[in-house]
């Protein structure tokens, strides 16, 4: 079952101070011989993917990097989000989630039916899809049980514990505004990103950090790496940034009685920024209501989320 990480049971006073500098400082013949290893042994590319086989070629997650998402309220950051964790789980990475604004239960409650689909049908189904979801989920999702505001050093010792003591390979932080004092502190911001870009690079793991954008003059109002709320040097520092947008007008027309935007997409992914990755643009997805999935086409059935995309795109 989904692994719940609780700060009473754990000393996380142990992981909020950086490696000694003596462990740090190491003779070059080390990676002289990785570099001969390489050659002898090519290793493979270790990226990971989204769960929709159209961003495949397009967006990847790398170890030693952070992404940020980004988005208004209401926009479907967590969902989103939360259908990418699953994916990363079935790719065989073992992921995270520390949300500070939903508990545990409400989070796996959502991701349970993102997984099981249309099966969560009934009573009966219900069960049988959660108790199948708890099997599943055992050894590749842990949640860090956690609400409300916490410091940044807590945040920085959770990551750090996830991946030295868990070897956990996906950390989602949701949201950057409950690990600072506040939107207007644009040091403690900068500060907060800038050691996790080091966590991450350090201990070879991919942070995916939640934050919000300024509120728009609309909410047709597509957002770019420029709306994002506080300091402009948190997109500069991270590697990729990603804003997930909700056709809002879509919905207005269908609550409206009108059908001719049935084609349009219900949710855009807007990558702005990929630092080491050649691709940025807009992908439209669809909402598929009953599995609490967005899909790559419109009218496709939902996705098995419990089978690795790369063998089933």
């Amino acid at each position: 079952m989904a692994e719940i990480i609780d700060s009473d049971d754990i000393d996380f006073s142990l992981y909020e101070r950086e490696t000694e500098a003596q462990q740090k400082v190491k003779d070059a013949s080390i990676w002289v011989q990785e570099l001969i290893d390489r050659i002898k042994n090519p290793v493979r590319s270790q990226h990971t993917l989204m769960p929709w086989a159209k961003t495949h070629n397009r967006i990847q997650f790398r170890p030693g990097e952070v992404t940020v998402w980004g988005g208004a309220n209401g926009h479907g950051k967590s969902l989103v989000t939360g259908q990418v964790a699953l994916s990363l789980c079935a790719q065989g990475e073992k992921v995270c989630i520390a949300s500070f604004e939903m508990k545990p239960i409400k989070t796996l409650e959502r991701m349970a039916t993102q997984w099981a689909g249309p099966d969560m049908d009934s009573s009966a189904g219900l069960i049988d899809s959660y108790e199948q979801f708890r099997d599943w989920t055992n050894g590749k999702l842990f949640l860090y049980d956690q609400q409300g505001t916490v410091t940044a050093r807590q945040v920085f010792a959770v990551v750090r514990y996830c991946a030295k003591e868990r070897g956990i390979t996906h950390v989602f932080i949701d949201s950057l505004m409950k690990c600072v004092a506040g939107e207007d502190d644009y040091n403690g911001q900068k500060a907060f990103v800038d050691e996790l870009t080091a966590i991450a690079r350090d201990h070879g793991i991919h942070v995916h950090l939640v934050h919000h954008i300024k509120k728009p003059e609309s909410e047709d109002s597509k957002p770019n790496k420029y709306a994002y709320k506080g300091s402009g040097s948190i997109t500069d520092q991270v590697d990729n940034v990603i804003s997930v947008w909700r056709n809002k007008a879509k919905e207005r027309a269908k609550e409206g009685g009108k059908t001719d935007r049935e084609k349009e997409h219900d949710c855009l992914l807007i990558c702005d920024k990929q630092r080491n990755g050649d691709w940025e643009g807009t992908i439209g997805l669809w909402f598929d209501r009953p599995s609490m999935q967005f899909v790559g086409e419109a009218g496709q059935p939902s996705l098995a989320l419990y089978e690795n995309p790369r063998l089933s795109a």
